[in-house]
């Protein structure tokens, strides 16, 4: 019987010790903030009473509930309550238990980077492994490839990578504008990121590794855009719709 009592108390401590633990958490949140159990870095072991603890905060109107497993914290201002940014909502679909598993590519990214001035409501997705589908307010989420596997270290080399695979079909990008983004990215990138780039790059199709090549050559990375070179057919040609006058190297790489 005792033992059953103390059992009892130890489970009731226990609970209480989790339920102030995220209240804790939860009152460092911002308002308007999306948050999650991983959010929370609640253990698999503690979710039972996780989700008592903010069913009482939802009930209580300290949180909001957006979906099962999402919440966030509501913010008034004199036209009603606040709800969360699209792209707030938008974070936790790239991130799995605090590692980054997929990055916003597409339209979306190249309007960010201010090469195109249309806005779409699909936001691609890019990741290794998943495929994500869902519906974020008026945002509309496709899967898109991703060659090499995502961390949050190499997310904008990947997305550099993005633009010159679909440097072509960006729409209504001026391609000089473009090659002048890519040069100056690419010349400030450390040392270590422009080795990854052009690592990374081999991974993606050869007119990924002709572009970055040209663009290597013209900044005199000669030893990268040799490497990349080594990987491309010498008979094949790239279209992208660029002139010598806008990158003067693209001859060498049978890019037109």
């Amino acid at each position: 019987m005792t033992s059953i009592i103390e059992n009892e108390y130890l489970c009731i401590i226990r609970t209480m010790n989790i339920t102030t633990s995220i209240k804790t958490k939860v009152a460092r949140i911002d308002t308007g903030e999306v948050f999650t159990y991983d959010t929370l870095s609640i253990p698999q072991s503690e979710f039972s009473a996780a989700a008592k603890a903010l069913s009482r905060l939802v009930a209580n109107g300290v949180i909001k509930r957006y979906k099962k497993g999402m919440y966030y914290k509501p913010k008034q201002t004199v036209f009603g309550e606040l709800k969360p940014r699209e792209d707030e909502l938008l974070k936790n679909y790239l991130f799995e238990k605090d590692k980054q598993i997929a990055y916003v590519t597409g339209v979306r990214l190249y309007n960010q980077f201010g090469l195109t001035t249309q806005v779409s409501n699909v936001v691609r997705l890019a990741s290794k492994d998943k495929e994500i589908k869902t519906k974020i307010g008026s945002l509309i989420t496709k899967p898109a490839k991703s060659y090499v596997r995502v961390t949050k270290k190499n997310v904008p080399l990947l997305q550099l990578l993005d633009v010159m695979k679909d440097f072509k079909n960006i729409p209504d990008m001026d391609k000089k504008k473009g090659v002048v983004f890519l040069k100056q990215k690419i010349e400030n990138l450390s040392d270590d990121d422009k080795d990854k780039l052009a690592s990374f790059a081999k991974a993606y199709p050869p007119k990924v590794r002709a572009l970055l090549g040209a663009i290597l050559e013209i900044l005199s990375f000669n030893e990268l855009s040799g490497s990349l070179k080594e990987t491309i057919n010498y008979l094949s040609s790239y279209e992208f719709g660029i002139s010598e006058r806008t990158l003067p190297t693209i001859s060498n790489w049978n890019i037109t």
